[in-house]
């Protein structure tokens, strides 16, 4: 919209909420339509205005995907599937969101859009989600083969950033919020599992820009921060940011999730390739997002009564 470029915007907010998008509302090239992408009498309208479809919907969120597989495979699987059709109907161009979890359990140090892919059985829920995007990213990929469709895969690391919730899993929101809270910060396993976080800033600049790029067409690129962190520690820089007296508390994943889950260890992407294409590098720490974070949810709760931190 700062290009001057004209938006049009489809969400079910079945995880999101119009506050998200509060600062937007009334701006005369920005237009919302709240409904499904399984819609196809809801998305065509919308799809015949348009030169260029991000694909971003998606089930997300391991407490939701867990409790809610089926919905988790139908919506990403089926979804994808009705968009992909649009944009072939209409000559579009495609950028599909994938994600990190369909390395599954590779041990690798970092993860290369090239790997082999290890993912776990499907007799566990949590792999439901990789298995579905994974499909999304085979199908994105054979439309560009077979119908010309010019599509971008990209592979997202933990995108974090101001307005994200922690319903559903999401640990940096509920770490931050907890904090501020002085409340018990829940890590799930031992917490020596390791992450890295990138801030939605630096990722939609990836995204935005990826269209851009000719080469890019038919190719999968991971988007993400290589700054490695433990849960653990991630934990222990929420606590002294915020100064808060929250207790670190280590529960089972089995008492979080549910019996035989199973986690990813490390989760560190290799950029080189996106880099190599067009410069792409994250601009913002580790420890400036979350100063962001935390200034961004202190300001949230300062405005809901009874929310004040003691």
């Amino acid at each position: 919209m700062k290009e001057g470029k004209e938006v049009f915007v489809i969400d079910d907010l079945s995880t999101g909420s119009l506050a998200n998008i509060s600062h937007l509302q009334g701006n005369p090239k920005f237009h919302f339509t709240k409904g499904s992408i399984l819609s196809s009498d809801i998305l065509e309208p919308l799809v015949v205005q348009v030169d260029f479809i991000y694909h971003l919907a998606a089930a997300v969120g391991v407490e939701l995907v867990v409790r809610s597989p089926v919905y988790t495979v139908e919506d990403n699987i089926r979804g994808t599937e009705i968009v992909l059709a649009a944009a072939a109907k209409h000559k579009l161009g495609f950028l599909i969101t994938s994600t990190s979890e369909v390395y599954g359990k590779s041990d690798r140090d970092r993860f290369r859009e090239d790997d082999d892919l290890l993912i776990g059985p499907p007799t566990f829920a949590r792999w439901s989600y990789a298995c579905s995007k994974l499909l999304d990213e085979f199908l994105a990929l054979a439309y560009w083969r077979e119908k010309k469709v010019p599509v971008f895969v990209a592979r997202l690391f933990n995108t974090v950033g101001p307005r994200q919730t922690g319903r559903y899993g999401m640990v940096m929101p509920r770490f931050v919020q907890a904090a501020l809270h002085d409340e018990p910060i829940v890590i799930h396993g031992d917490g020596k599992q390791t992450r890295c976080f990138c801030h939605v800033s630096d990722v939609v600049r990836a995204l935005t820009a990826l269209p851009n790029q000719p080469r890019a067409v038919g190719q999968v690129y991971n988007i993400g921060s290589t700054e490695e962190v433990s849960i653990l520690e991630l934990a222990q820089r929420v606590k002294r940011l915020t100064e808060c007296r929250s207790e670190l508390r280590l529960i089972p994943y089995e008492q979080a999730y549910a019996k035989g889950f199973e986690d990813m260890r490390r989760r560190v992407p290799s950029t080189d390739k996106l880099y190599q294409l067009m410069g792409w590098r994250p601009t913002k720490s580790l420890d400036e997002i979350l100063k962001l974070m935390i200034e961004f949810q202190r300001e949230m709760n300062t405005q809901v009564p009874g929310r004040q931190r003691n």
